[in-house]
């Protein structure tokens, strides 16, 4: 689970969607009440945790405006619904290699012999290090006897998969929209809270105020994430109550994809050419961004689980309102990829969902009701391993030997890229490429509500109460040939 100990930061966040979802429900979002929001937050005179209340003020501002569904800066036209909160991004240091007090002066002045950009000085009371012709090289660290000399990076950039973060003269942050893959690593490992992202919860309640057929879609990851009794059957009873036509487990877009992903991955066999999953949309981003050739010839053509329940629903009823609901931020970009056709129209996580069923006094209470709607294969694609685990099982369930296939399962930014550069130099052994961008899979996200230990003991439990139903049997109740399950929008023949 990718969290910092930022429980005053989740908390604002939280305050802030609940009192814009209240307001949306009462038809009152508007500019007088929404800085009504703003001084009951930072009332003042003195600040409560930045240097003075003008700046709490704007942020609290911009955070708003994120909870709107808006860009936090009114100036930034950007896509992208990762996005820097800028009064709250100051404080980090603009200079990643620093002198400590462990530096004593010596006589061998290695530091200085090892740096080729003369960036080091003699300092009052130790070496100084200009950040202006510093070339972040290291060799003075390496050289230092005492290591006195430290690597500070960011908290956001360390934590970057796609390099896409980096910062102004000013030392604000940026996100390059042409490298962000949307995985939401840096929103919790900033420790200012100076990194947020878009929140689509207005568009849901005023799609549902207006009648419409609003449908929740709940990640395979949800079971588990709300303690131990709190499955699918708790998770469609409160939502209902909150305005939600229906609900439905995206677990069954896993059964969907695992099917088609099998027959993709047995022909790409024969052919001799190794595949990538299709799930994890900051993974493809990754593969499209940086692996392009890749991204054409490896990826796997069908869609998401996400996408395909989606196309499901709208081949049912074609004016439906789709919400999918996660631990995932970069579900939020798939659901405006130009790449896709037939999208989900929202996406919200299990932190804005906790602050749409507070706004309208809901609980999450367990309930005796059973419901299920996809295999336990397909229920586990949220863990590392459960996609490609499902894929084997459908390949199995068609009557295919699948004893001589390797498989690589990559959770993490690191692991996944090492992976790609491997099929891209041609030294990747295994057949085909799971790849997660989150350490331990979706269930590892951002918005993720409970430690690993926690997950895995609670997720066992209400796993187990499903029933054994296979995944090609499973599918037969659907409709499948009513829509596509591919990317480019080919129904099959």
């Amino acid at each position: 689970m990718i969290v910092t100990n930022d429980k005053g930061i989740r908390d604002l966040k939280h305050d802030i969607a609940t009192e814009v979802c209240r307001l949306t429900w009462e038809g009152k979002l508007n500019s007088e009440e929404k800085e009504r929001i703003v001084f009951r937050v930072s009332p003042g005179p003195k600040p409560e945790y930045r240097c003075c209340v003008y700046k709490e003020r704007e942020i609290v501002r911009e955070r708003i405006r994120l909870a709107s569904g808006l860009n936090a800066d009114v100036n930034n036209d950007t896509k992208n619904v990762v996005q820097v909160i800028r009064p709250a991004c100051d404080d980090c240091p603009t200079s990643t290699y620093s002198v400590t007090d462990n530096c004593r002066f010596c006589l061998g002045r290695a530091c200085i012999n090892s740096c080729r950009f003369g960036a080091i000085t003699r300092g009052e009371r130790r070496m100084h290090i200009d950040p202006q012709k510093c070339k972040e090289c290291g060799m003075c660290a390496k050289a230092c006897p005492y290591d006195a000399i430290i690597h500070l990076e960011r908290p956001c950039k360390k934590v970057c998969p796609a390099d896409a973060i980096s910062w102004d003269e000013y030392g604000f942050c940026n996100i390059d929209d042409s490298k962000c893959i949307h995985c939401g690593h840096c929103i919790h490992s900033c420790p200012f809270g100076a990194i947020g992202s878009r929140i689509f919860l207005v568009p849901v309640i005023e799609a549902i105020k207006a009648g419409k057929r609003v449908i929740a879609m709940c990640a395979p990851a949800s079971e588990g994430q709300f303690g131990k009794e709190i499955g699918m059957s708790a998770l469609r009873e409160a939502l209902k109550k909150v305005g939600f036509a229906e609900m439905v487990e995206v677990g069954l877009g896993g059964d969907m994809t695992a099917a088609y992903e099998a027959k993709e991955w047995l022909e790409a066999r024969k052919e001799g050419r190794k595949m990538t999953t299709s799930c994890c949309p900051a993974f493809i981003s990754m593969l499209r961004h940086q692996f392009p050739k890749q991204y054409e010839e490896n990826k796997s053509n069908t869609v998401s689980p996400m996408v395909a329940v989606n196309r499901y629903l709208k081949s049912q009823d074609p004016d439906c309102v789709t919400v999918f609901i996660g631990p995932c931020i970069a579900k939020k970009g798939e659901t405006l990829n130009e790449f896709i056709a037939d999208n989900v129209d929202y996406a919200i996580t299990f932190g804005e969902m906790s602050s749409l069923l507070e706004s309208r006094d809901v609980e999450l209470l367990p309930v005796d009701t059973v419901y299920q709607e996809a295999s336990v294969h397909g229920k586990r694609f949220a863990s590392s391993g459960g996609v490609a685990a499902a894929v084997m099982e459908a390949m199995k369930e068609m009557g295919e030997d699948t004893s001589d296939i390797t498989l690589l399962q990559c959770a993490g930014g690191a692991e996944c890229k090492k992976a790609l550069m491997m099929l891209k130099a041609g030294t990747l052994k295994e057949d085909f490429i799971e790849g997660m961008m989150c350490p331990g899979g979706c269930v590892g996200g951002p918005s993720s509500h409970k430690t690993e230990p926690e997950l895995i003991r609670f997720r066992v439990g209400l796993l187990g109460k499903a029933d054994d139903r296979k995944i090609l049997d499973n599918l037969k109740q659907y409709p499948m040939d009513r829509f596509s399950m591919y990317r480019d929008g080919h129904l099959d023949s």
